[in-house]
This record gives structure tokens, sequence and C-alpha cells, in this order.
């Protein structure tokens, strides 16, 4: 028996969506979405209900008025689509497969060199797909309190199935909290497996709706074409279904999707508009700079006069290039966009000046948690091996309670990215690293968007730095005490860690990272951390009186005969 969509029988009956569900209601047929399938005889059933309800009868002005009123007086806009994925996985071959074949041919040539956006059209109308990139096009964006995009693709190949980068981009589309649906790209490939992607994609908390969730997925081939025009069917699905609108008549209201400077023109800067029109001759101010648009191309090249909503534009009109992401409003004249710069120049250098001399933050300063409310800890980790990854998720998903959720929204292995300080600063997020080392440019992006970068060799140093966290409320106040003292009896040369202290502890204890200063016959000649401790060939974390170890101070001048005296740093309840 064969299978029919809901949204396909919609269509062909000249209903909306929510009309067809309402009906599949009443009949009380059960389904997922306006995606899901129903049987042939059901079908049948419906076609013959509509057919019998559909009379020529005019419409009363009381139903025309509550018509009205139903629709809302803000028109329906188009949707903004971005794609996204795993390099080599067909982003860029669907993106000019759609273009192809959904822009006039004398429009195609040169649409990305214009603004980085262009527009399709559909039987269900237009779609407008951002043709850059896609953590840029969500995470850079949203980081700066705008949403460019109403709907992410995320494209997977049927032959290579769940990689890295889709997980990144799963995690940024959720970041972005926005519908996505996943192509399943190149089925006309020999080893194309569409079940064993659908599979996968259950370990990332998307269920396909064939196995009874609500992740939309389409099986297509960006080469031959054979199911696009099904994945634009979804996208103008979800758009129906989302009713993004936005009023052409409303205050002017756009985002940066990207600038350069051309040598000829100057400063050329895409921006998307969200709210409003945009005029020539209109004044702008982005960020800390304004202009007056000068010129406006639309994404086919040509000259306009003016931009309504989810229009992709290229302005000149900035002397200064503006940041991807940043929001663009409107001025009356120029006095006004001075006044508005002025007035964030001052309140940019007042917050620089606060941050000078704050606190640091906790985590509940953070996440603003409140007494009574559930507090969720947005984590990213990053690790050497699948089974260390494995591992420290199966020690935090223990410590969740009814009153704190820890949600880790990206788990990878190798070194963060900076792509993933920008997820980290977007969500709020703390980045923890094991036996990976983060480099130097991320560390500084980490620096300039106040993202923590943590690093461990350790998986209890890890889960400690966790439990610190968590406990967050107050600014800690910590004392020094005594820990405990060890002599020196031999002393080994280690090709990667220098030179090993073998010791005897005779008092207390010795414990990884104490604070230790080393004493040569009642002097005092070296001071710093333990950063290794072990018993044998093994790792610990402490050494009890009595016992014999390896002391690694990360000091290669140790000698037989040193003592070293440990302390640490205790937190105390402040008086």
């Amino acid at each position: 028996m064969s299978k029919v969509r809901i949204y396909t029988l919609a269509k062909e009956l000249g209903l909306d969506n929510q009309k067809m569900l309402d009906v599949l209601n009443d009949l009380g047929v059960s389904y997922k979405s306006a995606s899901s399938t129903i049987e042939d005889d059901i079908v049948e059933l419906i076609r013959a209900m509509v057919a019998e309800e559909q009379t020529p009868k005019q419409p009363t002005k009381k139903e025309e008025a509550e018509k009205a009123e139903d629709s809302g007086d803000t028109p329906l806009r188009a949707p903004v689509v971005t794609i996204m994925g795993h390099v080599d996985h067909g982003k860029t071959s669907l993106l000019d497969y759609i273009r192809k074949t959904k822009v006039a041919a004398k429009e195609a040539g040169g649409i990305t060199q214009h603004v980085g956006a262009f527009e399709a059209k559909t039987s269900r109308g237009k779609i407008v797909f951002i043709d850059t990139p896609g953590h840029e096009a969500f995470t850079s964006i949203r980081a700066r309190g705008a949403k460019v995009a109403d709907i992410a693709i995320i494209v997977v190949a049927a032959d290579d199935s769940i990689m890295p980068q889709t997980r990144e981009a799963v995690a940024h589309a959720k970041a972005a909290n926005i519908p996505l649906i996943v192509a399943i790209n190149k089925m006309d490939l020999p080893g194309a497996d569409p079940q064993k992607v659908k599979n996968d994609l259950m370990a990332l908390g998307l269920v396909p709706e064939e196995f009874g969730g609500q992740t939309i997925t389409a099986e297509i081939s960006a080469k031959t074409g054979a199911g696009v025009e099904e994945l634009l069917e979804y996208i103008s699905l979800i758009a129906e279904l989302e009713e993004f609108r936005a009023d052409p008549n409303g205050e002017f209201k756009g985002v940066v999707v990207e600038a350069k400077v051309d040598k000829q023109a100057g400063v050329l800067t895409n921006v998307m508009v969200q709210e409003g029109t945009l005029h020539v001759s209109d004044f702008l101010v982005v960020g800390e700079t304004y202009g007056k648009v000068k010129a406006m191309v639309d994404s086919y090249g040509e000259r306009i006069k003016k931009a309504g909503p989810s229009t992709p534009v290229q302005i000149l009109g900035f002397s200064a290039v503006p940041q991807s992401g940043d929001m663009v409003v409107s001025a009356k004249n120029e006095h006004e966009a001075r006044e508005i710069v002025g007035k964030r120049v001052d309140e940019r250098r007042e917050a620089e000046e606060a941050a000078s001399t704050r606190r640091k933050f906790s985590l509940n300063d953070v996440f603003g948690a409140l007494e009574g409310e559930t507090r969720e800890v947005n984590l990213i980790l990053r690790a050497d091996t699948q089974g260390s990854l494995e591992a420290i998720q199966g020690i935090l998903a223990r410590k969740k309670t009814d009153d704190l959720n820890i949600n880790v929204m990206l788990a990878g292995i190798g070194a963060p990215s900076e792509s993933d300080v920008l997820l980290a600063s977007t969500a709020g997020a703390t980045i923890l690293c094991f036996n990976v080392t983060a480099a130097p440019p991320v560390k500084k992006a980490g620096e300039q968007k106040g993202v923590d970068v943590k690093m461990f060799r350790i998986i209890y140093e890890l889960i400690d730095e966790v439990d610190r966290l968590l406990k967050g409320e107050v600014e800690p106040v910590y004392e020094e005490r005594y820990l405990g003292k060890a002599e020196v009896r031999m002393t080994i040369s280690h090709p990667k860690f220098g030179t090993i202290a073998g010791s005897y502890v005779q008092d207390g204890s010795m414990k990884r990272n104490a604070k230790v200063v080393v004493k040569r016959k009642g002097k005092e000649v070296y001071s710093g951390t333990i950063i290794g401790l072990k018993r044998f060939k093994d790792d610990v974390r402490e050494v009890q009186s009595g016992y014999e170890c390896g002391i690694n101070v990360d000091w290669n001048e140790i000698q037989e005969g040193d003592i070293i005296e440990a302390t640490e740093l205790v937190e105390v309840t402040p008086s």
C-alpha cells in the first residue's frame, strides 16, 4: 500500500498544512508532523471529505474579518537558510545545484561576488540562502545579539556518515535554537548507506521522523539533483509552520553578513534586511561607525533603490569595515548617527574600566541562577581519544541533579578550535581539554571573548575543576596550610619530565598540585608546585607519611638530601 506525505496532500487539495492537520485530528489519525506519511486509504477518505465540503459559498463579512485578524497584521517574509556540515560532504555542490536550477540563467553568474547570498524561487515562494561559512552565519552573528538564519541544513555524506564538523554544525544549530533539516547527500554513490547515517544521528540527539522523532531527513544527490526538490519543499513547509514575519513599514534593522574593502569602490558591506525597509540615502549606524547609503545592489547584481525584509543587499557608504554579525540600525540624519556612535563609544569605555577592576565572575554570575531554579552549566569537551571522552561524559552525567543540569554542548577528539571559542562565547560555556593543548591563537581568542579554556592531564583533576565551578555561588576564600614534608633520597633523569625526585614522605602527605619549597641545609633554594606524583609507575593524587614516591617539581637542580615542604590552599568559610 502506497503512502503520501501530509503536506503533499494538503497542497493537492488546496489546504494549508494546519487545516490538514486539523482534519487528521478529527479522524483520529496519528502523525509526527506535516512531513509524516499517511496510508492510501486514509488519503482517499480525506479527498472524498474535502470534495464534499468544497461547495461554492460566499464568506460573510464577519468571517472575512476573523480571517484577516487571524492572519496577523505583520506580513510573512521569506525564510533565510544556511547550509553547514563536514568538509567534502557536498555543501557547496548543493548550493551550486540550487543556484543553477532555481535562479534565472542571466542572473546566476556573479551572485556570490555581490552579496554572499542568493534567492531561490520555488513553487512555494522565495527562499534566501546565505552563501557564507555556516559557523560564521550562525554563531558569530548570534553572539552579537542577532539571528540571521531561520533554518539550518546539515549536510551529511551518505557514504561517510557523522564526522567531527558534523557534530560542530549540529551544536551550533542547537545553540541558535532554530529548526534544522538533515540532508543526506551523495545518494548516487555505490557506498551510500542512509540508514547508517540515520542511526548515527540519534547519538547526536537527532531522532529521524521514521524512527519516531522530530528530525526531518532528506535523501538527496547534489550531483544529479535527486531529492533536492523535496528538500526545498521541507524548507517551505517549516517556513509555513513557523510563520516568519517582518513589518516592511517598521523601523529598519539588519545584520552584517560580511564586509570587504574594494580597491576601487571602497568598503562594501553585505547586509541582510531583517525589519523595515532600507533606502538609498539612509543614514546607518553599525558598531562604532556610521555611513550614508550611496548605492545598493541586490543578489542579482542589479542596482536597487530599496530593500525589504529577508532581502540580502550589498551597500556602499561606510568608511570603516564592520564585523560580521554587527547589528545595523538607521538614523534620521547625520547628527543622530553621530550621537548614537558617541554613546556607544562611551559605554564601551565604561565597560572596559569596570572590567579591569571587577572581580572574576563565578559560574552563578554567568548563568544567573536563582534560588529554587534549575541551573544549566554549558561545557565543551575536547580529549585525545573517544574512550577518554566517554569516561568524562559518564562521570559528568552522574553529577546531574534536579536543580542542576550539566549540558555538554560539544564533545570532540583533538585540540579546541577558534570555532569552539565562538560557540562557548555565545552559549556562556567553559572549554575543558583532556590530554590536548589549545594552540596560541585559540588561547588568545578565549582571552578576548572571556571564555575559559582549561587543560588537564589527569581526569580527576578535570572533574575537580567541574566540582569547583558547580559550587561557584560565591567567590571562594582560601588560606595556606601545612601539608607535609619529604626527603629526597635519589634523583632520576627523565627525557620527557626532567629530574624526578625519589623521595620518602617523613611527615603528613604529598599531594599533586601542592605548593612546595625545596630546602637545602636549612635554606630555601626553590619554590614551585608538584606537577607530577607517582607511586612506582602509577600517577597518584596523594602519598601519605611512611611511603616512598617520585616527585616532579619541574626543577632540574634538585639534589639528594633536599627537603621538600608542601602546603595547600584550603577553602574556608568567611567569618
